[in-house]
C-alpha cells in the first residue's frame, strides 16, 4: 500500500531573530505564539500557531544536534502562501496599516484548489509571504 499525504501538520523556518519574527506574524498575520521545551539536550522552541496548523521558527544559532533540519539554512529563503476569509483589498489595507510594504497584488494566481486573489508581502527576514483568498 502506498503512503498517501493528507494536509501539513507544520513547517519549520529559519529565522535571525525568533522574537522578532514571532512578533511580525503575531501582529501581521494574527497567529499566537507557542514556547515549548522539547527536552534534554534541545533549544528551547518557538511556534507561531493558526488553524489547525503551526510554523516552529528555528533560530538559525541553533546547532544540527540541538535542531536536526535541513542542510541549508538561510533565513529568508522561504515562500508561504496563507489563506484568508478576508478579501484581497481588506489583506492590502492590513499589510499598510501595519506598516508592511506590499510587493505585488492584489493579483490572481493558481491555488492548489483554483484561482486565488494573493496580496504579497515579506518578513522580517524576507521571506515571500502570500496571503489569498479563493475566487
Amino acid at each position: 500500500m502506498a503512503v498517501i499525504v493528507d494536509a501539513i501538520d507544520h513547517i519549520v523556518i529559519n529565522v535571525r531573530d525568533v522574537d522578532v519574527a514571532a512578533a511580525w506574524y503575531q501582529r501581521v498575520l494574527g497567529m499566537t505564539r507557542e514556547d515549548w521545551q522539547p527536552g534534554p539536550g534541545k533549544s528551547g522552541r518557538t511556534t507561531v500557531k493558526f488553524g489547525r496548523q503551526k510554523i516552529n521558527l528555528r533560530p538559525i544559532s541553533a546547532t544540527q544536534q540541538e535542531w536536526f533540519t535541513g542542510k541549508q539554512v538561510a533565513p529568508g529563503s522561504d515562500d508561504l502562501c496563507f489563506l484568508t476569509r478576508s478579501s484581497p483589498q481588506a489583506v492590502a489595507d492590513h499589510l499598510r496599516a501595519c506598516g508592511v510594504a506590499i510587493e505585488e497584488g492584489p493579483t490572481e494566481k493558481r491555488g492548489a484548489m483554483g484561482t486565488i486573489v494573493s496580496v504579497y508581502c515579506r518578513d522580517p527576514d524576507g521571506s515571500l509571504i502570500e496571503i489569498s483568498s479563493y475566487k
